[in-house]
């Protein structure tokens, strides 16, 4: 069972990495300027522009995983987990709008266009951006194993697909540099424009999956209803409801139990199925009602017949 102690470190955990998250974000847009004002390249333009998009998306994780740890309230009964899913799709936006700017500038400098000078100079900053980059989704990873934060999975997606923009950029700058062949340079920005785009199109899935309740795989049903079951006092599991609130999973369920028992004896046996259930998802928000066995009215949308639905 997770423990407030466990709680604070695993929001330590987020609120550390997003902190990393910005710095990183600011020390590229300063690179990639001073690349981007040598060079002239397209491609280098279309990664600045994602970097300073990135540093307004990380700024809203930032912010968003410090309000979601924030315990429930009067107004926020449910606790502030959604705050997490609301970073997640202003960082989808963000990234639309990116990819319409490069998008828009690429096919431009396609029919017009220009050489890229002081390409060493671009190489070995996008060299570095790369590095930096695969660092910190290094330590995203880390993160997320530990804490699960929606948001900070949103931000490493963003930046993993930098690192394969950037590496289609350094091909980009090549070309045009090295090769006397600047279209690929804008070509090289459209492939990225591409990129983002369809990165975008995940995150704005998975936060409105998030904010419009969406349950959560049939794996983990099946496991919740596993775990309840293994109790062979338990008879039935009916109106089970799961969902996802920034890292916490939100669990409720009716389960049948005999009529015979005492009101201790059930209470007992709901309490041992929230803590097998809790061994399996330890950040999980858990609500059980017991109900005599054949009496419960399951609704119309429920599968009675198994009494296994979610």
């Amino acid at each position: 069972m997770t423990t407030t102690a466990d709680l604070d470190e695993l929001h330590m955990t987020t609120r550390s990495v997003t902190r990393l998250s910005v710095g990183v974000a600011v020390v590229l847009i300063a690179l990639k300027a001073f690349a981007l004002g040598a060079s002239g390249s397209v491609s280098i333009l279309a990664s600045l522009t994602d970097s300073a998009l990135d540093l307004a998306a990380s700024l809203a994780t930032f912010f968003a995983v410090r309000w979601a740890a924030a315990p429930p309230d009067a107004e926020h009964r449910h606790g502030h987990g959604k705050g997490e899913a609301m970073a997640a799709l202003v960082q989808s936006g963000l990234i639309f709008a990116s990819a319409l700017f490069v998008g828009w500038e690429a096919v431009q400098r396609v029919f017009d266009p220009r050489p890229v000078s002081s390409g060493y100079w671009a190489v070995m900053v996008m060299l570095i951006a790369m590095a930096l980059t695969g660092w910190l989704v290094w330590m995203q990873d880390r993160a997320i194993r530990r804490s699960g934060s929606m948001a900070v999975k949103a931000d490493r997606a963003h930046y993993a697909a930098d690192l394969a923009a950037n590496a289609v950029v350094l091909i980009g700058v090549v070309s045009g540099a090295f090769l006397a062949a600047p279209g690929l340079d804008a070509a090289a920005g459209l492939v990225v424009a591409v990129w983002l785009f369809w990165g975008g199109l995940g995150l704005l899935r998975e936060s409105a999956d998030h904010l419009l309740d969406r349950a959560v795989p049939d794996a983990d049903r099946i496991a919740i209803i596993a775990a309840v079951l293994a109790d062979p006092r338990i008879s039935g599991v009916h109106q089970l409801r799961s969902r996802m609130a920034g890292s916490v999973m939100s669990i409720q369920m009716h389960v049948d139990l005999e009529p015979s028992l005492t009101l201790e004896q059930a209470h007992d046996i709901v309490v041992e199925a929230e803590n097998r259930l809790l061994e399996a998802f330890p950040r999980a928000d858990i609500l059980i009602h017991a109900d005599p066995h054949g009496r419960a009215r399951a609704p119309a949308d429920d599968d009675a017949g198994s009494g296994q639905t979610a």
